[in-house]
């Protein structure tokens, strides 16, 4: 079985693990308040290890790149020029190459933007979360909505024609019009691209701590509300190609599908996380190790032919289009129903769809779709 599904050029991202302060819901890899001086080391070691990669395996051709974190953004000019430098030494970056960096309101002004468009970034992923004041503040947001719309207009003025922007729902004490209103002011803005996340309570944040005493909606309303999102966006020209991803016509994440697709990608930085040339990896948040220049992988993996259809499976599942029958017989070997057998149950009670040779989730299947996954897949130790 061939290691990639689609597509021959490598993605490429990059962790910035720096934030002004840690949201209350956030459990990525992140440093409040680290300093500049710490952020000039880290992209340091960042460069110096993208030069070692082209090193050892090569100037492997390269699509996309993702700067992701953390706030990518709070990087100085100076930073980000060094690991563009060391990015455009290392591989073929293509003409037509998305070059995404995620940033965060307050984080960024025109000036800096125009620097990321100078280098060559060309498309930018801004956290709103919620167009409403106070959602913002329990969320933990430095940033309100204005900032958010000074900030989105100043990437429109410097060039930046591809958009991406998130929104959060299930928040504690939202209603269907709080969550109406900000899905009003996100369309009024006309992103090319945004991604809707329910919230959820992860082990070590601030809300897991105060967990008791959070006014979270239950399941029933969090479906109602990821329906609402679906609705409003589907009447303004959005299309879900992905569980939680809308886009215009030919604006998806192209960077994003490389995973969902299976394609090859490496991961530079801490809880980097890579598939490459058959395996699986993926840095520890050791930053200290890091810059000391040592290995900090915490686990690679070689990954078995039964794991790579089974991930073929998930992932592709997730995608609005879901599975062709014919490809997943191509990389596997195996009738598809017979494979799974249990799918067809769930075709019959509407979770699921069988059209023109594809399987995949129905709306209704997507606000199930990991207790359906967990039910039909089979993954090795």
């Amino acid at each position: 079985m061939q290691n990639k599904m689609s597509g021959n050029s490598l993605g490429v991202y990059l962790h910035i693990p720096f934030c002004i302060k840690k949201c209350n819901y956030c459990d990525f890899c992140s440093l409040a308040n680290s300093g500049t001086e710490l952020m000039r080391e880290y992209s340091r070691e960042l460069a110096r290890r993208i030069r070692e990669f082209s090193a050892v395996y090569g100037k492997q051709a390269v699509d996309t790149v993702y700067f992701g974190g953390g706030t990518p953004t709070l990087l100085p000019y100076s930073c980000f020029e060094e690991i563009f430098f060391a990015l455009k030494d290392s591989f073929f970056i293509a003409d037509d190459s998305e070059i995404t960096v995620e940033g965060n309101p307050a984080s960024i002004d025109a000036k800096g933007l125009a620097e990321l468009r100078s280098l060559g970034a060309n498309r930018l992923s801004i956290g709103l979360q919620s167009a409403n004041d106070n959602e913002l503040d329990m969320l933990g947001r430095v940033h309100s909505f204005y900032d958010f719309c000074s900030t989105y207009e100043d990437a429109r003025r410097v060039g930046f024609d591809n958009i991406s922007v998130d929104l959060m729902y299930g928040l504690p004490s939202q209603t269907k019009d709080k969550l109406e209103y900000s899905l009003e002011k996100l369309i009024e803005l006309s992103p090319e691209h945004v991604s809707v996340y329910g919230l959820k309570i992860e082990e070590g944040t601030h809300f897991y701590r105060e967990r008791d005493f959070l006014d979270l909606p239950d399941d029933d309303t969090c479906a109602e509300f990821y329906e609402l999102c679906c609705e409003r966006l589907f009447g303004s020209g959005y299309r879900r190609y992905e569980i939680s991803n809308f886009s215009l016509e030919g604006r998806e994440s192209r960077h994003n599908l490389k995973y969902w697709r299976l394609d090859d990608y490496i991961g530079f930085g801490v809880a980097a996380y890579s598939c490459f040339q058959g395996e699986r990896f993926g840095n520890s948040r050791n930053i200290k190790g890091f810059l000391e220049g040592r290995d900090i992988c915490e686990y690679r993996q070689k990954i078995s032919d039964n794991d790579r259809v089974s991930e073929y499976v998930m992932l592709g599942l997730r995608l609005e289009k879901g599975i062709a029958l014919e490809d997943y017989y191509r990389i596997s070997g195996q009738d598809f129903f017979e494979a799974y057998p249990a799918v067809k149950d769930f075709i019959s009670k509407g979770f699921m769809t069988f059209e023109e040779g594809r399987v995949a989730f129905s709306t209704k299947g997507f606000l199930v779709s990991n207790i359906i996954l967990s039910e039909i897949l089979f993954f090795e130790d």
